[in-house]
């Protein structure tokens, strides 16, 4: 199941480099998009609690 995050800060390829190292430690993630047009993150698998921590740790906010 594809989760999509939206991560209004996104603005240059080391965010998304920071967010995909992040998430991709994640258990259970299989695949993360950063799409920096849509300034979103779709990831597939893992726990919704523990991406959005590791979203965090990479320096970033999930709107909610």
């Amino acid at each position: 199941m594809t989760t999509t995050y939206s991560v209004p800060d996104i603005s240059c390829q080391h965010c998304i480099d920071a967010i995909t190292t992040e998430v991709t430690k994640v258990d259970g993630v299989t695949e993360v998009n950063v799409d920096l047009g849509a300034k979103t993150v779709a990831v597939v698998g893992g726990d919704t609690t523990a991406i959005v921590a590791a979203i965090d740790e990479a320096g970033f906010d999930v709107a909610m």
